[in-house]
């Protein structure tokens, strides 16, 4: 008997226990509870200290309100046939009030929102280019929130946004992407070098333009001068010996250009050996031959 009272005592003890600990319990917040009743639904706890029927009643899915994301790969083919994988990231919510459609219309609803991210861009991208795909991404991302926050809508669940994070091309497509801006900048740059020579071209052609210019410049002051010392030296002559005629004059003139160039070639820089004729006789032939270049440059002059 006293087994017996013992065995019974300890039973209404846990029995008792049981119903304190059973009846009473906690919901977070941002959470709901949904409470089942022998297998049926029958409330929805908010966040606090929440009552329940012992052993009667019992917690089948605590529900979380706050927003959650879920990161989508989706392999897909463009307008211009290149294959690209798309991560989509989706943020999705339980509407509040619909706690127990969210968990009673869906088996999984992880799957399902896969499922409509995978039909929305599949149907969305062969439309475009890759170049498009890049530049429109968000205008996927847009796609994909207004077709999910409908068809979602009837299990409880809002879409508060959906946005394409990146776009991954295959790696041969990548490499020849780059490739085409390497040449392209390539392309740049030497149309820059060859704008950069062309200046310089032209600089050097206006700056050896000038030289020759004032150099000519030079060699006719030289020449005024030479002329203007040699008059001034005839008319002194003359005054002492006679006159001197025409010949005379043309013929010292180009003996002493003569004597000067010659003077310039064999103090420059790498001069080449030069044999002529100093003998009296080769001067003559020298002043000739000058006397002879000058009248035919001088008739080639007023033939044009």
């Amino acid at each position: 008997m006293e087994v017996f009272v013992l065995v019974v005592l300890v039973v209404a003890a846990l029995f008792i226990l049981g119903l304190i600990f059973g009846s009473f319990f906690t919901v977070q917040q941002q959470s709901r509870a949904i409470i089942e009743r022998f297998g049926k639904y029958v409330r929805t706890a908010r966040p606090g200290l929440n009552f329940k029927l012992p052993y009667i009643e019992r917690i089948v899915q605590r529900v979380s309100l706050r927003v959650q994301q879920l990161l989508v790969e989706v392999e897909t083919k463009t307008l211009d046939n290149v294959f690209v994988k798309l991560f989509v990231a989706v943020q999705y919510r339980v509407v509040e009030g619909s706690e127990a459609d969210s968990y009673y219309k869906l088996q999984d609803h992880v799957e399902q929102i896969k499922s409509y991210v995978l039909d929305v861009v599949r149907a969305k991208v062969p439309k475009m280019n890759l170049d498009e795909v890049f530049e429109k991404k968000d205008d996927v991302g847009a796609a994909v929130k207004s077709e999910l926050d409908v068809s979602m809508k009837q299990y409880g669940f809002e879409i508060p946004n959906a946005l394409v994070t990146d776009v991954n091309p295959a790696d041969n497509v990548k490499a020849a992407m780059n490739e085409i801006q390497t040449q392209q900048r390539l392309q740049v740059a030497a149309a820059a070098k060859g704008e950069a020579n062309k200046i310089l071209v032209v600089k050097n052609a206006e700056a050896e333009a000038e030289s020759k210019h004032l150099q000519g410049e030079g060699i006719a002051k030289q020449r005024r001068a030479i002329i203007d010392g040699l008059r001034e030296s005839i008319a002194a002559f003359t005054d002492k010996i006679g006159t001197v005629n025409e010949r005379e004059v043309l013929n010292l003139v180009l003996l002493t250009q003569y004597f000067d160039t010659m003077k310039d070639i064999g103090i420059s820089s790498g001069s080449k050996v030069i044999l002529v004729p100093h003998s009296p006789s080769g001067m003559n032939d020298v002043i000739e031959q000058i006397r002879s270049a000058i009248i035919q440059g001088n008739e080639t002059t007023a033939q044009k």
